[in-house]
């Protein structure tokens, strides 16, 4: 059985460990491999060859840093395949859809091939006399990523390319659910030319990730997850002395109003809510149907949930994949059971979903809840699959007001013609991202992405600007040129003169 392990110092480092975890092929339920679980001990290795490569790539030029990624980000391009068949053999998602994951993770690696101009500072003369103040930005040493199994290559890729460029050096921690995308990525860095410890993947679960968040030589960490261990994080790491920026569960919604196109909608609320079997942090989770568009608009979904392809990522037909595991597989299907008892109306029951040939296979067939209660377990609580919640409400503020109570605000969306809706929308849904006929509003890379209240702890949202931000800090250097005229003793405080 293959073993996936770490990579340390530019090369495959074998676990001494003794510890492994089962990693499986989501599509058969068998397991194809296994991944090595990392001690304290391998987080240090990894920390000090990150700390080792720091000396010299921190004070490297900007122009070699945008070299590396420059060839890093035309290596991906031809091996985007090979990288989305293995997102695919591992997490379980169609083929399309892992394509779809890797493109948008090089839109941040383009992002941080432009770091001269980000890194770019300011200077102001003259401030007074002959004194001039410039600010720089300077990055942070060594940092850590902590990453998701439902995007095993993308939010990875949100991440070091634009640590590295800023200058820092990056230790990985994977989902050990699906280790073998970012092994690949540390791989293909190397080839492009990334020095050896700049970029360090070390395997493992919760004993790497403590270690992580506790290591003197850590200055920051970035983690993408749900909000239990967000703030698990963000509290360990923020008690160490790092700066963290830790992302949340979510619970989406969106918000159809009357004058609606209905059938597109409905086309939206279905790619949003079931693609990548719903296990996606910006899913659309809630419909929010407003006045009486209710019955028209779940027998549309209705009917497109119902014709879905649903089988192994490989097969070209398939539209949606199996779940990442067993149990949580059962966990989202027990979802659907609950809500039914807590007095949500069941329109469509996925649970019983099989696929012909895949007996074993992490398989869920898509679920539509209707009349959803706000007190049931299905619409208050993060479920990470293939479920579609759907509420009423009478006026656009009662479904305004519906979204700003949840405690999560990653996302939402509003459907309309009418701009003057859209635009108050805009304004007062208590949300990071929203979207106006848009159902997943995921920024493209030259923006940032983060939510609100519980989505997000910490001040950074993730690339972007915010992404230069968090990987630098600040300088501020005020420089005099003295002549004669300057000399003498003056005790009173310096004014700008």
């Amino acid at each position: 059985m293959k073993t996936i392990t770490h990579w340390m110092d530019g090369k495959p480092v074998d676990s001494t460990s003794g510890r492994f975890g089962p990693v499986y092929d989501p599509a058969t339920g068998a397991q194809e491999k296994r991944v090595a679980l990392a001690t304290p001990g391998e987080v240090d290795a990894a920390v000090a060859s990150a700390l080792q490569a720091y000396g010299s790539w921190g004070t490297s030029s900007l122009a070699r840093r945008a070299a590396v990624l420059f060839a890093y980000r035309e290596l991906l391009d031809a091996h985007r395949d090979e990288i989305a068949a293995l997102i695919t053999a591992e997490h379980g998602k169609v083929h399309s859809d892992a394509l779809g994951e890797v493109a948008r993770g090089m839109e941040i690696v383009e992002l941080a091939c432009g770091i001269p101009q980000q890194l770019k500072g300011e200077l102001s003369t003259q401030v007074s006399t002959r004194v001039d103040v410039s600010a720089i930005r300077q990055p942070l040493g060594v940092v850590a990523g902590i990453t998701p199994f439902n995007f095993p290559a993308m939010v990875p890729m949100w991440m070091f390319p634009l640590a590295v460029a800023c200058g820092n050096t990056f230790v990985l921690k994977p989902s050990e659910r699906d280790p073998s995308a970012c092994f690949r990525l540390a791989e293909l860095a190397a080839e492009a030319g990334l020095p050896d410890g700049v970029l360090n993947v070390v395997q493992g679960d919760r004993t790497a990730v403590d270690r992580l968040l506790e290591h003197p030589d850590v200055a920051a960490v970035s983690f993408v997850g749900s909000t239990p261990v967000a703030r698990h994080v963000h509290r360990k790491a923020s008690e160490h002395g790092k700066r963290v920026q830790a992302l949340g569960g979510a619970k989406n919604h969106m918000l159809v109003l009357p004058d609606a196109d209905l059938d597109f909608a409905a086309d939206q609320a279905v790619n949003a809510a079931y693609g990548s079997a719903g296990e996606r942090c910006m899913a659309v989770s809630v419909v929010v149907a407003v006045g009486g568009i209710g019955d028209a608009l779940v027998a549309r979904i209705a009917d497109r949930a119902r014709r879905l392809r649903i089988g192994p990522g490989t097969d070209p037909a398939s539209e949606m994949g199996p779940l990442i595991t067993r149990e949580h597989r059962d966990k989202v299907a027990s979802c659907v059971s609950s809500a039914a008892e807590q007095g949500a109306e069941v329109v469509v029951d996925g649970t019983g979903y099989t696929v012909d040939g895949h007996p074993d296979g992490f398989f869920l067939g898509v679920s539509l809840l209707d009349r959803v209660p706000v007190t049931a377990d299905a619409y208050r609580e993060e479920i990470f699959g293939p479920v579609l919640c759907v509420v009423r409400a009478e006026t656009y503020e009662e479904g305004v007001a519906l979204i700003n109570a949840s405690p999560f605000g990653n996302g939402a969306a509003v459907f309309t013609r009418d701009g003057g809706a859209a635009r108050r929308f805009q304004l007062e849904v208590q949300a990071g991202m929203v979207g106006v006929n848009v159902p997943i509003p995921v920024p493209v890379g030259y923006h940032s992405f983060g939510g609100w209240k519980d989505s997000l702890f910490g001040e950074h949202h993730v690339y972007g600007k915010d992404g230069v931000a968090f990987y630098t800090r600040g300088k501020v250097v005020t420089t005099r040129w003295p002549d004669p005229a300057d000399r003498g003793i003056d005790l009173g405080f310096p004014s700008n003169t």
